[in-house]
Protein backbone atom coordinates (compact mmCIF):
# COMPACT_ATOMS: atom_id res chain seq x y z
CA UNK A 1 0.00 0.00 0.00
CA UNK A 2 1.52 3.30 -1.01
CA UNK A 3 1.61 6.61 1.22
CA UNK A 4 0.38 8.25 -2.28
CA UNK A 5 -2.85 6.07 -2.67
CA UNK A 6 -3.37 6.35 1.27
CA UNK A 7 -3.49 10.45 1.13
CA UNK A 8 -5.23 10.04 -1.81
CA UNK A 9 -8.36 8.54 -0.05
CA UNK A 10 -8.02 10.65 2.91
CA UNK A 11 -7.91 13.76 0.66
CA UNK A 12 -11.01 12.84 -1.13
CA UNK A 13 -13.69 10.51 1.49
CA UNK A 14 -14.60 11.47 4.96
CA UNK A 15 -14.99 8.61 7.52
CA UNK A 16 -18.37 8.31 7.82
CA UNK A 17 -20.87 5.29 9.58
CA UNK A 18 -22.71 3.24 6.53
CA UNK A 19 -26.36 4.10 6.07
CA UNK A 20 -27.70 0.38 6.45
CA UNK A 21 -24.70 -1.17 8.42
CA UNK A 22 -24.27 1.76 11.01
CA UNK A 23 -22.04 -0.26 12.95
CA UNK A 24 -19.68 -0.39 10.70
CA UNK A 25 -16.99 3.05 9.48
CA UNK A 26 -16.20 3.64 6.03
CA UNK A 27 -14.34 6.40 4.30
CA UNK A 28 -16.87 7.50 1.97
CA UNK A 29 -16.91 10.12 -0.54
CA UNK A 30 -19.59 13.50 0.08
CA UNK A 31 -20.15 14.32 -3.72
CA UNK A 32 -19.91 10.98 -5.91
CA UNK A 33 -20.13 12.55 -9.51
CA UNK A 34 -17.40 14.50 -8.76
CA UNK A 35 -14.68 12.26 -7.19
CA UNK A 36 -15.59 9.83 -10.69
CA UNK A 37 -14.82 12.34 -13.36
CA UNK A 38 -11.26 12.64 -10.98
CA UNK A 39 -10.54 10.13 -11.42
CA UNK A 40 -12.23 8.96 -15.44
CA UNK A 41 -9.03 9.81 -17.32
CA UNK A 42 -6.93 7.76 -15.26
CA UNK A 43 -9.24 4.93 -15.56
CA UNK A 44 -8.83 5.17 -19.69
CA UNK A 45 -5.41 4.07 -19.06
CA UNK A 46 -5.60 2.12 -16.45
CA UNK A 47 -6.86 3.33 -13.04
CA UNK A 48 -9.89 1.64 -11.88
CA UNK A 49 -12.96 3.63 -11.06
CA UNK A 50 -13.14 4.55 -7.20
CA UNK A 51 -15.47 1.95 -6.27
CA UNK A 52 -13.66 1.89 -3.20
CA UNK A 53 -15.60 5.67 -2.11
CA UNK A 54 -19.26 4.18 -2.13
CA UNK A 55 -21.11 1.43 0.19
CA UNK A 56 -22.55 -0.20 -2.80
CA UNK A 57 -25.67 -1.61 -2.56
CA UNK A 58 -25.04 -5.46 -2.59
CA UNK A 59 -21.56 -4.86 -0.17
CA UNK A 60 -24.49 -2.74 2.37
CA UNK A 61 -26.62 -6.10 2.16
CA UNK A 62 -24.13 -8.40 2.98
CA UNK A 63 -22.81 -6.85 5.43
CA UNK A 64 -25.95 -6.53 7.17
CA UNK A 65 -26.72 -10.03 6.98
CA UNK A 66 -23.56 -11.06 8.22
CA UNK A 67 -23.42 -8.52 10.82
CA UNK A 68 -26.93 -10.38 12.39
CA UNK A 69 -25.76 -13.69 11.57
CA UNK A 70 -22.02 -13.77 12.80
CA UNK A 71 -22.16 -17.35 13.09
CA UNK A 72 -21.70 -17.91 9.59
CA UNK A 73 -17.82 -16.32 9.59
CA UNK A 74 -16.99 -17.11 13.56
CA UNK A 75 -13.94 -18.83 14.07
CA UNK A 76 -13.38 -19.24 9.89
CA UNK A 77 -11.37 -18.11 7.28
CA UNK A 78 -13.13 -15.56 4.90
CA UNK A 79 -11.98 -14.37 2.09
CA UNK A 80 -13.88 -10.91 0.54
CA UNK A 81 -13.61 -10.86 -3.11
CA UNK A 82 -13.56 -7.38 -4.79
CA UNK A 83 -13.77 -5.60 -1.49
CA UNK A 84 -14.12 -1.83 -2.24
CA UNK A 85 -14.29 0.13 0.81
CA UNK A 86 -13.55 -3.46 2.50
CA UNK A 87 -17.23 -2.64 4.12
CA UNK A 88 -18.22 -6.56 3.60
CA UNK A 89 -14.20 -7.95 4.97
CA UNK A 90 -14.78 -5.47 7.98
CA UNK A 91 -18.13 -6.78 9.09
CA UNK A 92 -17.13 -10.26 8.87
CA UNK A 93 -14.22 -9.14 11.46
CA UNK A 94 -16.54 -7.76 13.51
CA UNK A 95 -18.21 -10.91 13.49
CA UNK A 96 -15.75 -13.14 15.17
CA UNK A 97 -13.93 -14.48 11.51
CA UNK A 98 -10.96 -16.14 12.52
CA UNK A 99 -9.12 -14.18 9.47
CA UNK A 100 -9.86 -12.03 6.77
CA UNK A 101 -8.50 -11.30 3.72
CA UNK A 102 -9.85 -8.70 1.22
CA UNK A 103 -8.77 -8.81 -2.45
CA UNK A 104 -8.88 -5.73 -4.61
CA UNK A 105 -6.90 -4.98 -8.46
CA UNK A 106 -7.26 -1.00 -7.27
CA UNK A 107 -4.24 0.45 -5.46
CA UNK A 108 -6.59 2.90 -4.09
CA UNK A 109 -9.04 0.69 -2.97
CA UNK A 110 -6.77 -1.77 -0.82
CA UNK A 111 -5.44 1.71 0.76
CA UNK A 112 -9.24 2.18 2.00
CA UNK A 113 -9.49 -1.27 3.27
CA UNK A 114 -6.41 -1.26 5.84
CA UNK A 115 -8.03 2.67 6.35
CA UNK A 116 -11.06 1.32 6.67
CA UNK A 117 -10.02 -1.56 9.11
CA UNK A 118 -8.09 0.03 11.42
CA UNK A 119 -11.01 2.96 11.76
CA UNK A 120 -12.89 0.15 12.65
CA UNK A 121 -10.24 -1.63 15.35
CA UNK A 122 -10.55 -4.72 13.13
CA UNK A 123 -7.52 -6.63 11.55
CA UNK A 124 -8.22 -7.26 7.69
CA UNK A 125 -5.60 -8.65 5.38
CA UNK A 126 -5.99 -6.47 2.05
CA UNK A 127 -4.34 -7.79 -1.12
CA UNK A 128 -3.80 -6.16 -4.48
CA UNK A 129 -4.44 -8.38 -6.96
CA UNK A 130 -6.50 -10.55 -9.80
CA UNK A 131 -6.88 -13.80 -8.12
CA UNK A 132 -10.19 -15.08 -9.84
CA UNK A 133 -8.18 -17.52 -12.26
CA UNK A 134 -7.17 -19.29 -9.34
CA UNK A 135 -8.42 -20.78 -6.10
CA UNK A 136 -9.52 -19.29 -2.76
CA UNK A 137 -6.90 -21.25 -1.16
CA UNK A 138 -7.72 -22.22 2.66
CA UNK A 139 -10.94 -19.81 2.83
CA UNK A 140 -13.84 -21.49 4.39
CA UNK A 141 -16.37 -18.58 3.56
CA UNK A 142 -16.29 -16.39 0.50
CA UNK A 143 -18.47 -13.24 0.33
CA UNK A 144 -18.78 -11.24 -2.89
CA UNK A 145 -20.54 -7.98 -2.90
CA UNK A 146 -21.95 -6.32 -5.97
CA UNK A 147 -19.67 -8.17 -8.40
CA UNK A 148 -22.25 -9.59 -11.30
CA UNK A 149 -22.25 -5.79 -13.10
CA UNK A 150 -20.57 -6.79 -16.54
CA UNK A 151 -20.73 -9.58 -18.33
CA UNK A 152 -16.94 -10.60 -18.36
CA UNK A 153 -16.87 -10.00 -14.58
CA UNK A 154 -19.75 -12.28 -14.36
CA UNK A 155 -17.92 -15.02 -16.06
CA UNK A 156 -15.08 -14.98 -14.12
CA UNK A 157 -16.30 -14.49 -10.98
CA UNK A 158 -18.85 -17.00 -11.12
CA UNK A 159 -16.02 -19.80 -12.21
CA UNK A 160 -14.08 -18.33 -9.47
CA UNK A 161 -16.82 -19.28 -6.94
CA UNK A 162 -17.85 -22.32 -8.00
CA UNK A 163 -14.39 -23.79 -7.46
CA UNK A 164 -14.21 -22.45 -4.41
CA UNK A 165 -17.83 -23.75 -2.97
CA UNK A 166 -16.82 -27.08 -4.39
CA UNK A 167 -14.20 -27.13 -2.49
CA UNK A 168 -16.13 -27.14 0.81
CA UNK A 169 -16.30 -22.95 1.42
CA UNK A 170 -19.56 -21.57 2.01
CA UNK A 171 -20.05 -18.62 -0.56
CA UNK A 172 -22.47 -15.29 -0.13
CA UNK A 173 -23.18 -13.06 -2.71
CA UNK A 174 -25.12 -9.45 -2.19
CA UNK A 175 -26.84 -8.42 -5.12
CA UNK A 176 -29.09 -5.33 -6.16
CA UNK A 177 -30.25 -6.57 -9.17
CA UNK A 178 -27.55 -6.52 -11.59
CA UNK A 179 -28.31 -8.15 -14.98
CA UNK A 180 -25.44 -10.40 -15.48
CA UNK A 181 -26.50 -12.51 -11.81
CA UNK A 182 -26.94 -16.04 -12.58
CA UNK A 183 -30.22 -16.54 -10.58
CA UNK A 184 -30.18 -20.00 -11.45
CA UNK A 185 -26.91 -20.92 -9.39
CA UNK A 186 -28.26 -19.64 -6.30
CA UNK A 187 -30.75 -19.69 -3.04
CA UNK A 188 -32.16 -16.77 -1.72
CA UNK A 189 -31.29 -16.23 1.69
CA UNK A 190 -32.77 -12.58 2.85
CA UNK A 191 -33.91 -9.32 0.69
CA UNK A 192 -33.25 -5.77 2.26
CA UNK A 193 -34.16 -2.24 0.90
CA UNK A 194 -30.93 -0.66 1.05
CA UNK A 195 -30.21 3.38 0.49
CA UNK A 196 -28.21 4.37 -2.01
CA UNK A 197 -26.40 7.10 -3.59
CA UNK A 198 -29.04 8.47 -6.05
CA UNK A 199 -26.29 10.18 -8.20
CA UNK A 200 -24.52 6.35 -9.13
CA UNK A 201 -27.85 4.15 -8.97
CA UNK A 202 -30.86 6.88 -10.03
CA UNK A 203 -33.01 5.66 -7.36
CA UNK A 204 -32.40 6.48 -3.62
CA UNK A 205 -33.27 2.69 -2.41
CA UNK A 206 -32.20 -0.95 -4.18
CA UNK A 207 -33.77 -3.75 -3.09
CA UNK A 208 -30.37 -6.19 -2.36
CA UNK A 209 -30.46 -10.09 -2.41
CA UNK A 210 -28.13 -11.55 -0.27
CA UNK A 211 -27.75 -15.50 -2.06
CA UNK A 212 -26.11 -18.82 -1.16
CA UNK A 213 -24.16 -20.19 -4.66
CA UNK A 214 -25.42 -23.92 -4.99
CA UNK A 215 -21.92 -25.78 -6.54
CA UNK A 216 -25.13 -28.46 -7.97
CA UNK A 217 -25.56 -27.33 -11.85
CA UNK A 218 -29.26 -26.49 -12.32
CA UNK A 219 -31.60 -29.13 -12.33
CA UNK A 220 -29.01 -31.93 -10.36
CA UNK A 221 -30.79 -34.05 -8.01
CA UNK A 222 -30.17 -32.83 -4.91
Amino acid sequence: MSELSTAFVKLHARLTPVTFVPEVRLHQADEPIGLWELTEGEFRSSQPPPFWAFAWAGGQGLARYVTDHPELVAGRRVLDLASGSGLVAIAAARAGAAAVRAVEVDERAVAAVALNASANGVRVDAELGDILDGDAADAEVVLAGDVFYSEAMARRMLRFLLRAARAGALVLVGDPGRAFLPRERFRELAAYDVPVPEALESVRVKRTTVWELDPAPPGAAR
